[in-house]
């Protein structure tokens, strides 16, 4: 359906539901941060969905800009990381993969939100009211979904990292987080390799068919 759509009214469907996600990702590992004892990104006004405090320049606004502009298909960006002071839990390790999870938790959530939003705009008979909702509901559904599943990998410093390092032996989990100085390079090649399209691939599938059959689409 996003083919039908002019590139200036791909970017207006497209700004809201990708700066919510990215930057609603990071206030919810805040706010679980918060309730494990750490009130650093409180006192720095980072508790809040006002994209203004999360806003990183390459991965809220650029990144995401660029592959929609380049029609790839796949979208996806970061906001500033939301600052976490693991010494205030009580069990670090384990609530630390409660922060991490938080986020990835945030996006499934939001896309149950974009797809009743989508569905709204099914039972619209007012087609200048109900396309905007289902265009928006779509591309919400679609940067949530990515966001969620690229942010599950267990690939650090991604949130499946700190849930994968919950999970392993002490010492293993000290070697396995050694990695997070190459993470970002190693999801570049993923990317621009296409391993991680094809990684993702069938997730995205099955929950892209989930979340539009629910909006009806």
């Amino acid at each position: 359906m996003m083919d039908e759509l002019t590139l200036a009214q791909r970017i207006i469907v497209w700004a809201l539901p990708v700066i919510f996600a990215i930057t609603g990702h990071e206030a919810a590992h805040g706010w679980v941060a918060k309730k494990c004892g750490d009130n650093t990104a409180d006192m720095l006004g980072r508790l809040t969905l006002n994209p203004l405090k999360h806003i990183d320049p390459l991965g809220t606004l650029i990144l995401p800009g660029l592959l929609l502009l380049t029609g790839t298909g796949f979208i996806f960006g970061w906001a500033k990381p939301v600052p976490v002071n693991g010494r205030y839990f009580k069990k670090p390790i384990r609530d630390m993969a409660f922060v991490a999870a938080a986020g990835p938790g945030a996006n499934l959530l939001m896309a149950l939100a974009w797809a009743l939003l989508a569905r709204l705009g099914v039972t619209i008979a007012v087609e200048a009211v109900s396309m905007p909702l289902i265009y928006m509901g779509i591309a919400g559904i679609s940067i949530n979904i990515s966001l969620m599943l690229i942010n599950l990998l267990p690939i650090p410093p991604l949130d499946g990292s700190r849930i994968m390092t919950a999970l392993l032996p002490y010492r293993l989990a000290i070697q396995y987080n050694q990695l997070e100085r190459y993470g970002f390079i190693i999801l570049l090649v993923l990317l621009y390799t296409e391993v991680l399209g094809a990684i993702l691939q069938y997730p995205l599938y099955i929950a892209h068919n989930l979340f539009f059959s629910l909006a009806g689409l």
